[in-house]
């Protein structure tokens, strides 16, 4: 796919020299959080923007071949076709970005999407989600499972304890790994900002994940008890504009769709 990021060579000086300030962070997010928000019409279309933005999620220990089937029309149609109608956007093709489910489950979404004539992407979780503890072999053979049962989208998981003691090195050959292991597919890597203690680690492990080829860096596999702040996504904002600023790559902002929420039904 010609968007996707090619990645670079790590560049551990620079990984070495990246201090954040905190408290200019949380300055920042305050000030954000301060400003008004749209209204009436504005707000409609903002809502609808962010349907479009929605990994439609089922990750539950239950999920069987028909509540997948129901997962994926509910993508298909998220919202109600009157109030489309009424806001004259009934044929706009309104869907969620993806529906997202295990690598066991991914075969059952494609089959529901073709019967339905949708091109809506299927995401698989994959790398040992949501811990990223298991052996890296297992790992990439999750991603390979999932892509070739139809999967356009993997999200990876980064294994913290690399993040932890500053092995920015490992976790950049890892996550080189699940590139290639991804063929086409997009690879989207969930950095689990809960379990990474500083804002300057989560700023680092963003700009390895992005050297290292990914496409979408998210914040939480939803998993952890802190998934998404106002101040972290600063960071990650910053951190996509200076690798982009380094590369001309805009990672995650090539496609239409390009900022990724998992709302899990």
């Amino acid at each position: 796919m010609s968007d996707r990021n090619p990645g670079m060579e790590l560049d551990l000086e620079q990984i070495s020299k990246v201090r954040v300030n905190t408290q200019a962070i949380l300055k920042r997010a305050q000030h954000i959080q301060g400003l008004k928000t749209p209204k009436k019409q504005w707000q409609a279309a903002w809502l609808l923007k962010a349907v479009t933005c929605i990994d439609l999620t089922t990750l539950a220990g239950d999920d069987t071949p028909s509540n997948v089937h129901r997962l994926c029309l509910k993508a298909i149609q998220p919202v109600r076709y009157d109030l489309l109608k009424e806001m004259d956007m009934h044929n706009k093709g309104v869907t969620t970005a993806a529906v997202c489910v295990y690598p066991s489950r991914v075969a059952d979404a494609v089959k529901t999407l073709k019967a339905a004539n949708s091109s809506l992407p299927v995401a698989s979780v994959a790398t040992g989600f949501p811990a990223g503890q298991t052996p890296l072999e297992t790992r990439l053979q999750e991603v390979r499972l999932a892509v070739a049962d139809g999967a356009t989208e993997i999200d990876i998981v980064i294994n913290r304890t690399l993040a932890l003691t500053g092995k920015w090195e490992a976790m950049y050959d890892e996550i080189r790994q699940f590139r290639e292991a991804c063929g086409d597919a997009h690879m989207k890597t969930i950095l689990a900002i809960g379990e990474l203690g500083t804002f300057t680690n989560v700023y680092k492990a963003s700009l390895v994940a992005m050297m290292a080829g990914s496409d979408f860096i998210k914040t939480s596999t939803g998993k952890e008890s802190v998934n998404a702040t106002y101040p972290v996504a600063i960071v990650m904002v910053r951190a996509i504009r200076d690798y982009y600023l380094c590369t001309g790559h805009k990672t995650s902002s090539q496609r239409q769709r390009h900022i990724r929420m998992t709302v899990t039904h």
